[in-house]
């Protein structure tokens, strides 16, 4: 068929001749439908139509490599998909696709490997493709074809050799399965005045672009698409660049939606939706068309209008640190009930959860709000940086996602400036960077290319360290060359780079030259070198300052220090110096900075008298633990204690995170660290309690089953109590909400640990909101804020009668946000068989979503009563949940950690490690990392509550008198 069943740009203005074409594309369309109805399409593999290989191949060919060779370099893509919404006679809902691709031989060969998976090929003359020569060139005969399942590529062997500089056109049709696995070009559901409504849609990072139509699927491996979407009259389609023409044909039931030429850009940015949906929209000053889509009844109940709002002046922003406008002519934004991530950056048409797209201000919580800005300006953030210059390989990832984890940050403070938004990485990122990047089995920001190659190893890569230790060392690193300085290199880098690829070692060039451009800015060592002891290695150093000496020394901190770390990169053997450690602090007032440029060294201003404390990491803009001899401690402690608004609010919350991990990893006294948390009684920030919250939640978990429990509850009790009083007094006697927004976020901190630990009036008043509701569910008069809190205490607090009206209001949910809310409280009853049916809807998508599966299992192990009915569940159906979301989805290592949090004694090690050893078969995919370090936390928490327990015991029980 050719190129000519493809709409050029050329002929975009010619109707009759679209409307001709139109016919004979749906034709085709058709025509690849039908042959695939006689095969057997109850499973769409590559397998098939797929000739068997050559026998003489050995396991070094091409096509057993996971990585493309750099024969062949894509120029432009024409791709037309007809996804069906309606089942066909097998019972399935299925896609047909016509696709070619212009590519360019950079080196000689007589091989072409493009990926596919899933997809049903058809054959011509024996063969899965079709090839010609472009300007005259004569394509050498295809030889043979064959899919090679393992790596996912269609295999094409040639008779004659493909010619350097010369272009070819490789010629496909098939057929897919549009399923409802989240991965590729897929189909959601979900119910709308009491319909079922089907959509189409696409997830394909990091490898699912292959799923959708046959194409060169690296990122480095950047072209430009023309797009076309035949779908149900009736219907919408949406891809990366706006549409240009939309033809109805006479007699069918189908429209033709051909949409602009993208920008060149990476397959795993690409997007289509066909739809129903309803958008709002606007447009910026330069013109730029901003809509926001959603189901219809979630638009006209306005649940997209603080999206919209925000999204102008975010783009604003980057526009403005970027030096660099955007690069694009629209930018859509579409909320899907079904999308196994939180958010997704596709170039023009980012796809959202709802949770992160939608607010309603009637049920919506404060936190919610915070989670659609940051999400947004996260997604809009990688419009340039990820999409405009994209990675060339998912070794570096952290620079993708490091990077937008940072900037989100400061897009959503240009959004909302009264938020504090910028103190709150010490929460998102640095805090949990570190709790994993002290563990052995932690790894390199960037990872040797060959260390991450297949689709599992991939998917791990969508982990904390690539997001938030990226993010910390981001920020350090602009910390420390100076926020402009830092614009300026990304600036150039950006348009050196624009509509390419490149690795994390250009944009260390190009913040140097911005170095050698600034005067003042001096640094002790190149950009370079500074860096890369902190990308090339795991891990991260405790400070140790002595103000009786001056004396500072480094080392790597370990939560078990005993284990060996063996993972060495780039001739760097770890645990090197960072000899590139800027360390600010404060003295009393006065502020100071040091390089330290060795494992030691004597810095005489850190020296203090008797009545001076030093506190270092000010403002907690490096990436490193903090530890000082224990007078300077002891002063710390005092300040606090006498007028802790003396010190930073974010290195409040410094102290105490630091005070807790140094005390795990028995680099101080567990005592020490428990007394940070006494001058919480006069707190009333934010980032302090959740900190101090988030330690002790660590003690909830390893003492809940002990008899150190009711001591630690009693003594907790005692210093909640001010704050839960102090919310009641401002909110009216929690009839209202504070203005401020961190102040919204302390309030539910005040009420969530009032009622776990027994605070006089607290759980009194949930269930009283919670019985009110049940008396009459068309009034929920709990605040938004309060409802994740209230619904818990009181679920937990009743019986099958409460958990059931629970269910009945989370199958009615028409927001996205108000059903999160009620499917966590759901895991908080304490009625066995209650939770254990709730774990077997997790397998059943019509009660709870593919999407939600994992999270909701992860919420009933948070219970200490689910804990073990949630660790057998899985054990007991592993295959299933392997083969649902083992090798691609994201979430899937969450899950692993998830149910084995509480883990701490040698039973459950045993346990874990059997778990291992019996499933060595089927594999852990992108949760093997998860796995390892479940074991090596287990064995740490074994170790430290031999040491710890009864120091701990004691001391809450002479606290809580």
């Amino acid at each position: 068929m050719g190129k000519g069943y493809y709409i050029s740009r050329h002929l975009a203005t010619a109707a009759m001749v679209l409307a001709a074409i139109a016919l004979l594309t749906i034709i085709a369309l058709s025509v690849v439908y039908n042959r695939e109805k006689s095969k057997n399409a109850a499973k769409f593999t590559n397998a098939t139509t797929s000739p068997v290989p050559p026998t003489q191949k050995t396991p070094n060919e091409p096509w057993d490599k996971y990585r493309l060779p750099d024969t062949l370099s894509p120029e432009y893509y024409n791709v037309t998909l007809w996804p069906r919404l309606v089942k066909n006679a097998n019972g399935m809902y299925i896609f047909t696709g016509i696709s070619g691709v212009m590519f360019t031989c950079v080196k000689k060969t007589d091989l072409i490997l493009i990926h596919s998976n899933k997809l049903n090929l058809t054959l011509f003359k024996g063969h899965h493709a079709k090839l010609t020569g472009q300007s005259g060139v004569t394509a050498p005969a295809i030889k043979t074809t064959w899919f090679q399942m393992e790596t996912q590529y269609l295999v094409i062997q040639l008779e004659g050799k493909l010619k350097p500089g010369k272009s070819y056109w490789l010629y496909t049709e098939f057929t897919g399965e549009l399923a409802d696995d989240l991965e590729g070009f897929y189909r959601s559901e979900y119910m709308e005045d009491g319909e079922k409504k089907i959509i189409a849609i696409t997830q394909m990072q990091a490898t699912y672009a292959r799923k959708a139509f046959p194409c060169f699927d690296e990122p480095g491996m950047k072209a430009v698409f023309h797009i076309t979407l035949i779908h149900d009259r009736g219907t919408t389609a949406l891809s990366n660049s706006q549409e240009i023409k939309k033809v109805t044909i006479d007699g069918t039931a189908v429209t033709r939606t051909i949409f602009a030429p993208t920008k060149k850009m990476s397959t795993y940015l690409i997007a289509f939706v066909v739809s129903d949906f309803k958008y709002i929209s606007a447009k910026d000053k330069k013109g730029v068309l901003v809509r926001i889509w959603a189901r219809k009844k979630a638009i006209e109940d306005g649940q997209g209008d603080y999206a919209l709002k925000i999204t102008q002046p975010i783009l604003e922003f980057f526009e403005k640190y970027y030096n660099t406008s955007y690069p694009l002519s629209k930018s859509d934004q579409i909320a899907l009930p079904d999308f196994n991530s939180g958010a997704m950056e596709n170039w023009g048409l980012v796809a959202y959860r709802e949770t992160a797209l939608l607010y309603d201000p009637q049920t919506s919580a404060n936190g919610n709000k915070q989670r659609v800005v940051t999400v947004v300006s996260h997604e809009l953030a990688h419009m340039w940086f990820g999409n405009l210059v994209t990675l060339k390989w998912w070794n570096d990832l952290w620079l993708n996602e490091g990077f937008a984890s940072y900037v989100e940050y400061l897009g959503a403070d240009y959004a909302e400036p009264t938020w504090d938004m910028k103190d709150q990485t010490i929460l998102y990122d640095l805090q949990r960077a570190f709790a994993v990047d002290s563990l052995t089995s932690s790894h390199p920001l960037s990872r040797k290319e060959e260390e991450v190659n297949t689709p599992s190893e991939i998917s791990e890569m969508f982990n904390t360290i690539s997001y938030s230790k990226g993010a910390a060392v981001l920020k350090m690193l602009s910390e420390f060359l100076t926020e402009p300085v830092f614009a300026k290199g990304l600036s150039n880098y950006l348009k050196q780079f624009a509509f390419g690829s490149s690795v994390y070692t250009d944009l260390w060039d190009h913040l140097q030259k911005a170095v050698d451009q600034t005067p003042g800015v001096k640094l002790p060592y190149s950009v370079h070198e500074i860096m890369n002891r902190w990308i090339l290695q795991m891990g991260f150093p405790v400070i140790t300052i002595d103000t009786r000496t001056g004396n500072v020394s480094q080392k790597h901190f370990l939560l078990e220090p005993e284990y060996v770390v063996e993972y060495h990169h780039c001739n760097i053997t770890f645990p090197d110096p960072l000899k590139t450690l800027l360390i600010s602090f404060t003295k009393q007032q006065v502020q100071d900075q040091l390089w330290l440029l060795q494992k030691s060294a004597l810095h005489k201003p850190m020296k203090v008298s008797k009545n001076e404390w030093v506190l270092a990491n000010l403002h907690v803009s490096g990436y490193f633990r903090v530890n000082y001899d224990l007078g300077n401690w002891e002063r710390l402690l005092s300040q606090l204690e006498s007028g802790h608004q003396v010190i930073p609010v974010v290195n409040r919350a410094q102290i105490l995170d630091d005070a807790f991990n140094l005390a795990r990893a028995s680099i101080i006294n567990i005592t020490l660290a428990l007394r940070t948390t006494k001058y919480l009684l006069h707190e009333r920030k934010y980032i302090p309690w959740e900190a101090a919250l988030r330690n002790l939640n660590y003690f909830f978990q390893l003492f809940d089953r002990s008899e150190v429990y009711g001591a630690m509850q009693a003594y907790l009790k005692k210093q909640v109590k001010p704050l839960f009083e102090y919310f009641g007094n401002i909110s009216s006697n929690w009839t209202a909400v504070p203005s401020g927004h961190t102040d919204q976020f302390t309030q539910i901190i005040a009420l969530s640990l009032a009622c776990s630990t027994g605070v006089e009036g607290c759980r009194e008043l949930t269930r009283n909101w919670f019985k009110k509701w049940m008396q009459n569910p068309h009034n929920n008069v709990i605040h938004p804020n309060l409802r994740s809190t209230v619904y818990c205490n009181a679920i937990a607090a009743g019986g099958a009668e409460e958990w059931n009206f629970g269910w009945q209001m989370f199958q009615k949910a028409t927001v996205a946000a108000e059903a999160v809310k009620l499917r966590s409280a759901l895991a908080c009853t304490k009625v066995p068989w209650l939770l254990n049916r709730y774990l077997e809807y997790t397998m059943n998508p019509e009660k709870i979503r593919k999407q939600d599966a994992t999270s909701t299992i992860g919420y009933i192990a948070s219970n200490i009563i689910g804990q073990s009915l949630a660790w057998d569940f899985v054990r007991a159906n592993w295959d299933y949940f392997f083969k649902m979301y083992g090798t691609g989805s994201f979430s899937f290592s969450r899950l692993i950690s998830d149910i084995t949090y509480r883990f701490c004694t040698p039973f459950e090690l045993s346990q874990l490690k059997r778990f291992q050893k019996d499933n060595a078969e089927t594999g852990f995919g992108s949760g093997t990392r998860a796995l390892q370090q479940a074991i090596e936390k287990t064995t740490a928490k074994i170790k430290w509550l031999a040491e710890n327990k009864e120091p701990v015991h004691q001391w809450f029980l002479s606290e809580s008198a």
